[in-house]
């Protein structure tokens, strides 16, 4: 596909660091940026709310109609709402985290939002857009400017999606993070950079360090 701006897609596992990161290059950047993660977390939000058998691909398939268009792409002011409903918070919670790989795992769920994911990458805006998510730089946008894989140790993730969740202990959010990558690992590799993807490893780098090489990979891919 030709892109009618800079595309940078960013990849990797639970608690890498992804949105923080990706957001704070955005801003950097002086670009929008999408979380693609937040519209499967919304979805799966909606099928808790509406008591959905989360075994029932037809039926989470069904409430991707009901999602709307609900993320906003401006860095430094990312809500989530659904059917009039603002529920940024509310997606981060452990009972959503828990259910949400259900929803991504069912193949037609991940090509309807994928298409709405490729449709806000090219939409008049910004002269660019971060997006991240979970095969963004292999199936979404496989031909985006920048394409990288950020991943950390198991120890340090854990530790950074811990202050993203609320009233969870660090048993429990251990626990979120292994399945999280077990059931991903079904769906996506998302450990393993792709051709032409370059991995940033941020276990020994601070948040600052890992916005700035991730921002040095943006304009070096630009000169």
């Amino acid at each position: 596909m030709s892109w009618s701006r800079t595309v940078v897609a960013v990849d990797g596992p639970a608690g890498s660091g992804k949105s923080s990161v990706s957001r704070a290059a955005a801003r950097a950047l002086g670009f929008e940026f999408l979380d693609t993660g937040a519209a499967y977390r919304a979805l799966a939000w909606l099928g808790l709310e509406r008591g959905v058998d989360f075994a029932d691909e037809a039926a989470l398939v069904a409430l991707v109609d009901e999602l709307g268009d609900g993320l906003t792409t401006d860095p430094d002011d990312q809500r989530v709402t659904v059917a009039g409903s603002d529920v940024t918070d509310a997606i981060r919670q452990p009972r959503v985290t828990a259910v949400v790989s259900a929803v991504a795992r069912v193949a037609e769920v991940r090509r309807r939002l994928n298409e709405r994911f490729r449709a806000r990458l090219d939409a008049p805006g910004a002269p660019g857009i971060v997006a991240e998510g979970r095969d963004i730089t292999t199936v979404v946008a496989p031909d985006a400017s920048v394409r990288v894989l950020l991943t950390a140790d198991e120890r340090v993730r854990i530790q950074r999606r811990r202050a993203e969740l609320t009233g969870a202990s660090s048993a429990d959010v251990a626990k979120l993070v292994a399945d999280r990558d077990r059931k991903d690992a079904q769906v996506v590799d998302f450990m393993t950079a792709a051709e032409g993807v370059t991995t940033l490893d941020s276990t020994d780098l601070t948040f600052d360090e890992t916005v700035e090489a991730m921002v040095a990979l943006v304009r070096a891919a630009e000169s």
